[in-house]
């Protein structure tokens, strides 16, 4: 692309330079003591203008010149000005036209991908949610490729502070080619996330992503169920839209509080802490907010056998429905929706101000409500901390939360689908155990598979037939007198077999294992030490230092015999 844009202009220095140096081995030079009318040879005058052509000046070598060879030259120059002023203008448009500086930044992008040797995971849009996802990822120790149209959110992803480098390109993640730059099909791609604010783009990643890349994970946002019946069509595994996902964890939170938070434990964003909120109460609710996530939260309250009245500035003839017409922030409407006697309200519009401006109405009517509020904008997150209600549904971070559970640990689903299925005595059980345990920060969740690439060690072991260890003689620190890991198996899956919630102690250890665990980072970094080195693994499970290397092992072995 840069030899076809300056063709023209170096076609134009390239004749200006050859037409100086042939004139002047043709115009004679000053006469000499013989009368002869010496030339420049083609050396000379080819020396002469590299230094001449370029307007440095140099001097007239190798003999003063001739007025003949003085006006050349004259004439040279100033050709070869024009000539330098062409190019260097054309030059600098170049450097200037998007499309070119566009064409140079992709090829710069899909070389630093090319160069990745480590795994990474695609995400698609670097708006609040992509942040959160990318910080996640860094703290957890794992690389991205970022892939955002707006330029401005990329010039920010340059900024942060990230442990390692995060390549990103600024274009349409809809492309098939920029998701052929990204990585998609490449070894070291362990997943695809794509987060943008358009369906569209979201559904067009789905499908290049199904199609070509059919066994990576992908997991696709979606606002509207018409996107969602789609990707769902071409088996598109992943599918999260945060208000349905919020409204499954309202209607949690009513049916079993403690499941609730033990979800939000389990799913939080490292270095975070959950707090615990009190329970929904029963009785009847206010809705301020009919759009999407109103209609969620509506369908929510009722199914737990909760009435609902609605505040709406245009609302439908829907006599299943209770309706107020306004928009909430005002006495009249809180008012007329009968705010003294409700128990909750949920604010669910599309405006952080005004959600805001409805609770704090409401609870100057009525201080005990139960609040529900909508915070649409991360940047606006003082406000709302300072508000202190009882639920915060904040998109981008239930999407976050959703991806990297899925992600980065695929065990934790099938467990967080038993605890939504549990009864409140067992999942409240769990919660204080854990959190007596652990505390309220986000703990480490992880798996594990006892097989050669994730547990060399262990595998080895079970290879050998000689011993089966259990759970509780692996998960003891390789320390002097080997105390208990501060981490607990919440799930053991094994072929053949139902998945074992929190399976016992004494459970042997049998190869292709696949175990889920809960506990500290500290702990999971002893328990890696355990899986990949043999040595610390036999002392662990008896208490005895082994000796490491060929020469101590040829020593014991002999001392042994």
């Amino acid at each position: 692309m840069v030899l076809r844009r300056l063709r023209t202009p170096l076609i134009v220095l390239i004749t200006i330079f050859a037409i100086s140096v042939l004139g002047l081995t043709l115009v004679p030079g000053p006469s000499g003591p013989d009368g002869a009318l010496p030339r420049l040879s083609f050396f000379h005058a080819v020396y002469f203008f590299s230094y001449t052509a370029t307007t440095i000046g140099f001097g007239e070598i190798p003999y003063a010149f001739s007025e003949q060879q003085r006006l050349w030259v004259t004439v040279c120059i100033y050709l070869s000005v024009i000539g330098w002023a062409y190019t260097l203008g054309t030059v600098f448009a170049m450097l200037q036209d998007k499309n070119f500086l566009n064409a140079v930044a992709v090829q710069r992008f899909a070389r630093q991908v090319k160069r990745l040797r480590e795994h990474f995971f695609l995400v698609c849009g670097y708006g609040e949610t992509g942040r959160l996802i990318c910080q996640a990822l860094d703290e957890m120790g794992y690389r991205a490729v970022v892939i955002e149209r707006d330029e401005a959110k990329v010039g920010d992803l340059e900024l942060q502070s990230y442990s390692a480098d995060m390549p990103a390109l600024c274009a349409d993640a809809g492309q098939p080619d920029t998701l052929l730059f990204a990585g998609l099909t490449s070894k070291y791609c362990r997943g695809v996330i794509t987060l943008t604010n358009d369906d569209n783009t979201n559904l067009a990643v789905a499908i290049a992503a199904r199609l070509l890349a059919p066994s990576l994970p992908a997991l696709c946002r979606a606002e509207h169920a018409e996107t969602v019946a789609n990707m769902a069509s071409f088996g598109t595994r992943h599918i999260i839209n945060p208000f349905e996902k919020f409204g499954e964890y309202m209607a949690l939170a009513l049916h079993s509080p403690a499941a609730y938070h033990l979800l939000l434990w389990l799913t939080g964003l490292p270095g975070t802490t959950v707090t615990r909120h009190r329970d929904p109460p029963g009785g009847r609710w206010v809705l301020c907010g009919y759009g999407t996530f109103g209609r969620v939260m509506t369908g929510a309250l009722e199914n737990a056998g909760l009435p609902v009245t609605i505040i709406d500035r245009a609302p439908p003839a829907d006599p299943a429905h209770i309706w107020v017409k306004g928009d909430g922030t005002g006495h009249e409407a809180l008012q007329a929706a009968g705010i003294h006697d409700a128990v909750g309200i949920v604010a669910a519009t599309g405006h952080d101000v005004n959600n805001l401006s409805i609770v704090v109405t409401a609870r100057q009517m009525n201080p005990g409500l139960f609040t529900v509020l909508r915070q649409n904008q991360v940047a606006n997150r003082a406000l709302f901390d300072a508000f202190e209600s009882d639920f915060t549904m904040v998109p981008s971070e239930i999407v976050s939360h959703e991806c990297l559970a899925i992600l980065t640990t695929p065990l934790l689903a099938p467990f967080l689908d038993a605890v939504r299925k549990s009864d409140e005595p067992w999942a409240c059980g769990l919660l204080d155990d854990l959190t007596g345990r652990f505390g309220w920060d986000v703990p480490a969740v992880w798996s594990v598979t006892l097989n050669l690439a994730q547990a060399p060690s262990v595998y080895r072991l079970l290879m050998r037939g000689a011993t089966r260890p259990s759970l509780d003689e692996l998960l003891r620190a390789p320390v002097t007198d080997r105390p208990a890991l501060a981490c607990r198996p919440l799930l053991l899956m094994r072929d053949g077999r139902r998945p074992s919630l929190l399976p016992a102690g004494h459970e042997t250890l049998q190869l292709g294992d696949q175990i889920l665990f809960v506990g500290t980072e500290q702990a999971r970094k002893e328990l890696g030490l355990t899986l990949f080195n043999g040595h610390t693994l036999q002392y662990v499970l008896t208490g005895k230092d082994s000796p490491g290397g060929l020469v101590w092992e040829w020593l014991a072995r002999r001392r042994a015999g």
